[in-house]
C-alpha cells in the first residue's frame, strides 16, 4: 500500500533548507526509497511550508528512515525552521491520477469494447491527433477520430496491455502492447483469423478534462510484414 508522509513546518530560511535537500538527493542517490516528493508553499504565510513524500509502502518509508543521510538531512533541517517540524503519516486509500484515467477510458471503453460516445466524453472538438502510420499524419476534430478508431475496430478484434504510464503536468505517456486477431480488410490484406502484436506508444495533452492533442507512435511496416500486406493502413 502507498505511503505519504506530511511533514508541516515553518522557516524562515527556505533557501537554505532547499539547498539542503538538494544536497539529501544527491548523497542518497541509490538509496533512497522515495518515490515522489513535493513541497508546497502557504499562500498566506510565506513562512509556513509543508512537504508531501510518497513511498511505495511504509516498510520502504522506515528503510528511508533509516538511512544515515536521512538522520543528518533531518536534523540539520530542524535547526533551520521555528520548532520542531509536524509529521502526519497516512496509508492512501484512494489514488485518482485523473489525466491517466482519461488516457485509459480511450484504449479501455474506445478501442478495445467499442464505445465510441468515450470521443465525445474524453477529446476537445478540435483535438489534434498526429499518427506514425497514416498518410495523413495530422488531422484534426472528432469525426476523424472516430473514423480512425473504427477503422481499426472493423479490421481487428484487438487488446491494448499497459507496459507503462507516465503522467507529468498535462501529458499523459502510455507504452502499450497491442493483439489483434484479424476479422476485417486491413492494409489491402483479406481477414485471416490471425493474432497479430506490436507495441507502440501514445501520449494524450489533457486540458481541463479533455484530450486536446494526440501522438500515436507504432511500427505499422512491421505489422504489414506480419499480415503478408503492403501498401498503407489506408489504401483502397
Amino acid at each position: 500500500m502507498t505511503f505519504v508522509q506530511i511533514i508541516d513546518y515553518k522557516t524562515r530560511r527556505y533557501d537554505d533548507l532547499s539547498d539542503l535537500l538538494d544536497r539529501y538527493v544527491a548523497q542518497s542517490q541509490g538509496r533512497r526509497t522515495v518515490t515522489h516528493s513535493l513541497i508546497g508553499k502557504d499562500r498566506d504565510d510565506e513562512e509556513h511550508f509543508v512537504d508531501v513524500v510518497e513511498f511505495p509502502s511504509y516498510e520502504e518509508a522506515m528503510r528511508n528512515s533509516q538511512l544515515p543521510e536521512t538522520d543528518r538531512m533531518f536534523q540539520e533541517m530542524v535547526s533551520l525552521c521555528d520548532g520542531m517540524p509536524k509529521f502526519t503519516n497516512l496509508d492512501v486509500v484512494r489514488d485518482e491520477q485523473l489525466n491517466k484515467h482519461l488516457a485509459n477510458r480511450v484504449f479501455e471503453d474506445a478501442l478495445m469494447h467499442g464505445n465510441m460516445g468515450v470521443i465525445e466524453e474524453c477529446f476537445a472538438t478540435n483535438c489534434i491527433d498526429h499518427d506514425a502510420g497514416k498518410e495523413e499524419s495530422t488531422v484534426i476534430g472528432r469525426d476523424a477520430m472516430r473514423a480512425d478508431m473504427e477503422r481499426w475496430r472493423g479490421a481487428f478484434d484487438m487488446t491494448f496491455e499497459p507496459m507503462a504510464q507516465l503522467a507529468e503536468g498535462e501529458f499523459v505517456t502510455t507504452v502499450w502492447k497491442w493483439r489483434g486477431t484479424h476479422k476485417g480488410e486491413f492494409m489491402g490484406a483479406a481477414p485471416t483469423g490471425k493474432t497479430y502484436e506490436m507495441t507502440g506508444s501514445t501520449t494524450f495533452r489533457c486540458v481541463n478534462g479533455e484530450i486536446t492533442e494526440a501522438w500515436w507512435s507504432y511500427n505499422v511496416a512491421d505489422l504489414q510484414r506480419q499480415m503478408g500486406a503492403s501498401g498503407t493502413p489506408y489504401a483502397t
